[in-house]
């Protein structure tokens, strides 16, 4: 039994050893292909596809992924495969990038090259072909940029970024040395970080940026949206400096406008949005916000009890709507809201209206009918508005209500039945 068991081991050991042997002449065969390669690589092109099949076979084995040289070749090889995708995209633009991963594995590789490395040669290797890798990274990264793939162009410029620090740290030179270059680059990865929604990875680039001051507007904006929902105060603040310091920025702008807007701050609103309106005069979507928040102000001005105030916020609403609907007549939002400015003044008349129901004195009746008439004269110049509005948009059940209640009060009860069955399915 034990002359069995020792032959058992024996044979165990004599694969193993054949399996270190293996990956050791794959490793040879495939740093022979790439020196092929690199002496001509238009007449040699498979030597790069056999290198990479041979040290692919290799890392099957556990002895070449605890190998410096064995990191090494593979990121030597995954750095030809980076450049190969690269010079073809540099030649013809609208082709897809191949190998667009070719990059980062490069990075891994030779950072475990480096780290793992005991003879001074082999992390001098390991930094030289890193000093490329961080080229293949900044570019890959812009080409994923151009085509909007946020995840990836992160990945790749966020990999460059470390790659520096690899070099830095090594006393090697990098392309971030340049602090306007470096200023780029954290912008850059922080942007598409942000796209891809990376927001813990990029929280660190944004905050160097942040203390190095003179920080890009893109930076407040960031760091405000990534606070606001943990810590409103700190948003609020990051919001602040960026207006102070960017006060023409839109982005920012914008920003501010959408923070008082959910905070239901709309006094604050006014300036701002005239602000906007005036620098981005074609931009209905701020100009209808800005007639709302009119609107919204004239009820509370009404409401309070000031009916000049009232008065000259109504007129600002109306004709803040009317100046997108004269540049775009089918604006549903601008339409509708024109309509609803005379509906609901109309409708809060109601309440005056129903106070004095039950006065049959003469000046009680002729105040009744004088209510009465201009209520009705508000609902009927509602009514060609919420048609046309209907017209733009079939299905808001807000029009048809609305519409259903103005036949309804001028008594069209067949109309009236129509807009009722109209709404109904429309919920459908």
């Amino acid at each position: 039994m034990k002359n069995i068991l020792f032959v058992l081991l024996g044979l165990v050991l004599a694969v193993n050893v054949s399996t270190a042997q293996d990956y050791k002449k794959l490793l040879k065969k495939a740093s022979k292909n790439l020196g092929k390669y690199n002496l001509d690589p238009a007449g040699n092109a498979d030597k790069l596809d056999e290198a990479l099949a041979q040290v692919d076979e290799a890392f099957s084995s556990e002895e070449a992924q605890s190998s410096a040289k064995a990191w090494l070749t593979k990121g030597k090889i995954f750095n030809e495969l980076a450049g190969v995708g690269i010079n073809a995209k540099i030649i013809d633009p609208s082709a897809a990038l191949t190998n667009p991963d070719a990059a980062q594995v490069a990075f891994e590789a030779l950072t475990k090259a480096y780290q793992m490395a005991e003879k001074k040669g082999t992390k001098k290797d390991a930094l030289k072909a890193l000093i490329e890798t961080e080229g293949h990274l900044y570019n890959t990264g812009i080409f994923m940029y151009q085509d909007q793939n946020w995840e990836n162009a992160f990945a790749n410029f966020d990999k460059q970024i470390n790659a520096y620090k690899v070099l830095n740290e090594a006393g090697e030179e990098s392309r971030l040395d340049d602090p306007t270059a470096m200023k780029e680059q954290l912008l850059t990865t922080s942007v598409t970080g942000y796209y891809a929604e990376k927001y813990d990875e990029i929280a660190p680039y944004l905050d160097q940026m942040y203390t190095g001051g003179d920080a890009d507007p893109f930076v407040y904006e960031a760091l405000y949206k990534s606070a606001k929902e943990a810590d409103a105060a700190a948003a609020l603040k990051y919001l602040e400096e960026g207006r102070a310091a960017h006060p023409d920025d839109q982005g920012l702008m914008f920003a501010e406008i959408n923070h008082y807007l959910q905070a239901g701050e709309i006094e604050g609103l006014v300036t701002k949005l005239e602000k906007a309106a005036e620098m981005e005069p074609d931009n209905e979507s701020v100009q209808v916000t800005l007639g709302s928040v009119y609107d919204q102000l004239s009820v509370a001005k009404g409401e309070a009890g000031d009916a000049a105030a009232q008065a000259d916020y109504f007129a600002k609403a109306k004709a803040t709507y009317e100046s997108v609907i004269a540049k775009n007549p089918s604006n549903f939002d601008a339409t509708y809201s024109v309509g609803a400015l005379y509906y609901n003044k109309a409708a809060a008349m109601t309440e005056s209206l129903n106070a004095l129901a039950n006065d049959f004195s003469k000046a009680g009746t002729k105040k009744y009918n004088d209510i009465k008439k201009q209520m009705d004269d508000l609902f009927n110049q509602a009514l060609p508005l919420f048609l046309e509005a209907e017209k733009i948009n079939p299905q808001d059940g807000n029009t048809l209500l609305a519409l259903k209640e103005i036949y309804a009060r001028n008594n069209d009860l067949e109309k009236s039945a129509a807009y009722k069955a109209k709404f109904e399915a429309s919920q459908n």
